[in-house]
């Protein structure tokens, strides 16, 4: 079981740091971005990260697929607030 308050601290963080991102035009930023999350993603609960990432190990870890990353990881949050 993944406690709601960890998916909506999730959903909250990546979705504003997607936002950022996606309108971002500064390479520093989007990389403090990058960094960031995947500082956050080796922290949080173990399960909602297996959720969201499908298994994939390398999931918002790797900058080439960074953007489709986040915008797959804040879709998969935003639907595990509706299904709790």
């Amino acid at each position: 079981m993944i406690p709601r308050d960890s998916i909506e601290t999730a959903y909250c963080f990546f979705h504003q740091k997607w936002r950022v991102y996606e309108h971002s035009t500064l390479d520093w930023q989007r990389d403090d971005i990058e960094v960031a999350i995947a500082d956050y993603v080796d922290g949080m609960n173990p399960l909602l990260y297996k959720k969201i990432s499908g298994g994939n190990a390398e999931f918002l870890r790797v900058h080439r697929c960074f953007a489709s990353d986040m915008s797959l990881a804040v879709e998969r949050l935003e639907r595990l607030l509706t299904e709790a």
